[in-house]
């Protein structure tokens, strides 16, 4: 796994991220979603390295990166912290400006950055999501028996219970899917009290603090400068809640593309050669 790529641990201004780098070539950072840690990335990651180079942290408060203090406001696991984190991650890299790809919670930390540090990013590529906002906004029946997780895991204390008695009931994943190290990475991960307390606190962020973030740089008229790719999973459920993915993003957007992977949520794993590739095309240069 991650062969001829660096893990380190690298220290930041507000956060510790544990990241594994690797390749050459023009940098992109890729953000994972939850329950994963990075080591989700590590069959798409081996193809991107062909061309550019590949930074792949476990996110603040995810894997075994550092945890960050608990607030009323849960600003520390904030979206907008995570972004500084990224920014700051790539600079202490030696990169200024790069390429950012990032699925599930992971999308909104890449959103957040792209809005945030306009100048910063090369591409983005935004992974079966869409801005938190248009989720709470568009909030149907539908939603709520869909994505009623997100509701529950935002309540204090009991979503750590309920997890913590049975993690691998819970969160489910196999070796054959995933690969074997990085599923045992994973487990290691889902087992924590502390990185599941962490994962959940990015919940907390989404429907308080992240929310109204999303409100701020709509009213400011904020949109996306750079190339934005959205990929979604045609197995997933971002079309039979939204029906056209594009469109959601579209008011989001300067510069837009996208399309459905024939595959299921957690794509870097289910269909690693279709999204390798979509990522190689997408970032070539003109």
């Amino acid at each position: 796994m991650f062969e001829g790529f660096s893990l380190d641990r690298i220290e930041l201004p507000e956060a510790t991220l544990r990241v594994r780098h690797g390749g050459s070539g023009p940098p992109v950072l890729l953000l994972h979603g939850h329950p994963r840690t990075h080591a989700t990335w590590h069959r798409v990651a081996a193809v991107l390295a062909e061309h550019h180079t590949v930074v792949c942290p476990d996110l603040r408060g995810f894997g075994q990166s550092s945890k960050p203090l608990d607030t009323p406001d849960h600003a520390g696991s904030s979206k907008r912290a995570k972004a500084g984190d990224c920014v700051a991650l790539m600079r202490a890299l030696g990169f200024d400006r790069f390429a950012l790809v990032g699925h599930d919670r992971g999308a909104y930390t890449a959103f957040r950055t792209a809005l945030d540090h306009p100048g910063t990013l090369t591409h983005l590529a935004i992974l079966d999501g869409v801005p938190i906002l248009e989720a709470l906004e568009r909030c149907t029946e539908k939603f709520a028996t869909a994505w009623w997780h997100w509701f529950f895991f935002a309540q204090p204390e009991r979503p750590e219970r309920a997890i913590l008695a049975d993690p691998d009931a819970w969160y489910g994943g196999t070796p054959d899917l995933m690969g074997p190290e990085a599923f045992e990475d994973y487990r290691r991960a889902i087992h924590d009290p502390a990185t599941v307390h962490g994962m959940l606190e990015d919940y907390r962020a989404g429907l308080a603090i992240d929310r109204r973030h999303d409100e701020e740089s709509r009213a400011a008229g904020q949109r996306i400068r750079c190339p934005t790719l959205v990929l979604w999973s045609l197995r997933d459920d971002l079309e039979r809640l939204y029906g056209d993915v594009l469109e959601v993003w579209r008011p989001w957007t300067t510069d837009l593309r996208g399309r459905g992977i024939d595959c299921g949520h957690h794509m870097a794993e289910e269909a690693p050669e279709e999204l390798a590739s979509e990522l190689v095309s997408f970032l070539a240069p003109p």
